[in-house]
């Protein structure tokens, strides 16, 4: 029988393969008997033999772009943005190396790196030793952007022409150089990560971050998982971007391992699309049907450290949940809500999903009413159920069930959907938000 790892179709017993759910920085293993169970993971991809030689190289050969020392020269003030302490970004490879080009190829430069936690909680100091090393902090300026403090921000005075406010933080436009390290992955809104949204929301202010997400867009059909070409969030990054300034990417791709297995420099937009098309040969698995309970996780470490981020390993199970069926979440949470009380206290005291959306459509805009959005619209169609080591009284006021082991999810799982456990269709993806299960046939 072929496995779910080739990128195909099947189904297997779950106590013959042993399925491991990454939960936090371990897993736990799915031990349980399930007949009609479907394991959905992305197709292998080798780690690169040696990703720092491709990464030097690419650098010197990037993609629609001069090499990055040709862009350094001259340059009296460069900016390195990086993602926040939530994205799996391999930080201590990229990072230094990134910072020796630019010192090499222009000594004089003063470099500030800016961690991009659009409307995340801004990093405190120790946070931001442990997100670049002690060694790059000691050396640089390195900063928390803060969409919320205007005296960090530029307003140019335009807007897209979805009308988003071109608000960003003002070392973009103050600085000779603006260089954007990411990593591509599957969004659950904006198609894939990297690229563009270093800027918006990595570093852009408030109004334009709130304009982006705003609910308009999050609800337009095309604001989906893996798709690019239509979906308005997505184009209006992209235009933001031209709006303001982005000179360079050094973008990456990781497998199941978090190893590097792709690095793409360059053109902000050519670079990160080659990236994407690298990307989905891997990630898209077909699955043939919908299921009745599905079980998926938040891809462990560091993205499962709060129950705002376990939304997307949510979003990743209603693309294959039936109507009315049931999706166990695997996100240890150890932050908590990770400071997103906002998206709490959009559904305290809400006695539906429905009710949730229509509090959004009536105070919009609200931080952090996107995530709330998606959460509420998965309600709609489908129970969820988390296993989680956090306060199940906050996931209770989030409409979703608890649960303290996989077993006992389970077993609740089931019943919400209205089946019996050992005869219902149940498909696993072990890998979350990092894969994106299609229907198939």
């Amino acid at each position: 029988m072929l496995s779910g790892r080739m990128g195909s179709w099947a189904s297997v017993r779950c106590v013959e393969l042993g399925v491991e759910l990454p939960y936090g920085r371990g897993h736990v293993t799915l031990d349980v008997d399930l007949p009609n169970l479907t394991v959905v993971s992305s197709k292998p991809r080798p780690p690169l033999s040696d990703p720092l030689s491709s990464l030097a190289e690419s650098l010197k050969r990037p993609l629609s772009s001069p090499p990055l020392s040709d862009l350094c020269r001259g340059a009296e003030s460069v900016l390195v943005i990086v993602p926040d302490k939530t994205r799996a970004f391999p930080f201590r490879l990229v990072l230094p190396e990134v910072l020796r080009a630019v010192k090499s190829a222009s000594p004089q430069a003063s470099t500030r790196v800016l961690v991009a936690t659009g409307l995340h909680r801004p990093h405190g100091s120790e946070e931001l030793e442990e997100l670049v090393g002690r060694e790059v902090a000691s050396e640089y300026e390195v900063v928390s952007h803060d969409a919320e403090d205007e005296g960090l921000l530029a307003d140019t005075g335009r807007r897209t022409s979805w009308g988003t406010p071109v608000v960003v933080n003002r070392g973009v436009l103050e600085s000779d150089l603006v260089v954007a390290l990411g990593l591509i992955e599957p969004h659950f809104f904006a198609g894939y990560s990297g690229g563009r949204k270093s800027l918006l929301p990595g570093v852009a202010g408030r109004d334009a971050i709130l304009a982006n997400h705003g609910f308009r867009m999050i609800g337009h059909p095309k604001a989906r998982y893996g798709c690019l070409s239509g979906n308005p969030i997505h184009e209006d990054m992209v235009e933001f971007m031209r709006m303001t300034r982005l000179d360079f990417i050094v973008n990456v791709t990781l497998n199941e391992r978090k190893e590097v297995t792709g690095v793409f420099c360059g053109d902000p937009v050519e670079a990160h699309l080659a990236g994407v098309r690298f990307l989905e040969s891997y990630v898209r698995v077909p699955v043939r049907g919908r299921a009745d309970v599905v079980i998926v996780t938040n891809g462990g470490y560091p993205l499962d450290r709060d129950l705002y981020q376990a939304v997307k390993g949510i979003a990743t199970g209603e693309l294959v949940v039936r109507e009315g069926g049931a999706i166990v979440v695997l996100a240890e949470c150890v932050d908590g809500l990770g400071g997103h009380e906002e998206f709490h206290e959009l559904f305290v005291g809400a006695r539906s999903p429905e009710e949730v959306l229509e509090r959004i459509r009536r105070r919009e805009p609200v931080k952090d009413q996107w995530q709330a959005q998606i959460l509420a619209r998965v309600l709609a169609r489908a129970r969820v159920v988390v296993v989680t080591d956090m306060s199940h009284s906050v996931v209770e006021d989030m409409l979703m069930t608890p649960a303290s082991s996989v077993e006992e999810a389970l077993e609740e799982a089931a019943r919400l959907a209205g089946r019996d456990l050992r005869s219902a269709r149940v498909v696993a993806v072990p890998e979350g938000p990092y894969v994106i299960p299609e229907l198939a046939g």
